[in-house]
């Protein structure tokens, strides 16, 4: 049976929560950006996750960009009860579990055209999202094309001997040359 780690809800100036030294997560000017925009448009919406410290403190798990953005602010936090070992793990699997999600698409299109339609800050959100994609896919296709091709010379050796003696003579005429066992 799966445990219930929440064991509860504070509310508490986002400043007071100690951000995690492990959070591996960085947060461009255009995130901030656009969080800043759903927050104009629509408002704080989303807890932040924690875990109590032995001096009764609480340090965040996810929600560090939101701690930053609005310090005086006072955040819903969901607090688990978690040891330090848990809550690393969570600080490293949330975000990747989410991006193992997919999307049905007709549904997705469906939702964009409505939610899109009453919000800028969302439309905006998916215009970057989009541009981001194609900026990446590009990358990856000017980068696959910069690659120089790299030529080979496959020498079969009798034995181990002859192999370590065409090497050592290879490298010693300047050739670039590693032994591979097949």
């Amino acid at each position: 049976m799966t445990r219930n780690r929440i064991v509860r809800h504070a509310r508490v100036a986002a400043k007071d929560l100690v951000p995690h030294e492990l959070n591996p997560r960085t947060h461009s000017e255009v995130q901030r950006q656009a969080l800043q925009a759903l927050y104009d448009d629509i408002g704080f919406a989303r807890s932040l996750l924690a875990y109590e410290l032995p001096d009764g403190r609480l340090k965040l798990i996810d929600g560090h960009l939101r701690r930053d953005m609005s310090p005086e602010m006072m955040v819903e936090v969901e607090v688990l009860d978690v040891n330090d070992a848990e809550a690393r793990a969570l600080l490293l699997a949330i975000d990747p579990l989410a991006q193992l999600a997919g999307y049905d698409s007709a549904t997705l299109d469906a939702l964009r055209t409505q939610a899109e339609a009453d919000f800028a800050s969302v439309k905006s959100l998916w215009k970057v999202l989009e541009e981001a994609s194609v900026r990446t896919k590009k990358q990856i296709k000017d980068g696959a094309d910069a690659l120089p091709p790299l030529f080979f010379v496959l020498i079969e050796c009798a034995d181990e001997d002859e192999q370590l003696e065409l090497l050592k003579r290879f490298q010693g005429e300047g050739l670039k040359c590693q032994a591979k066992l097949g």
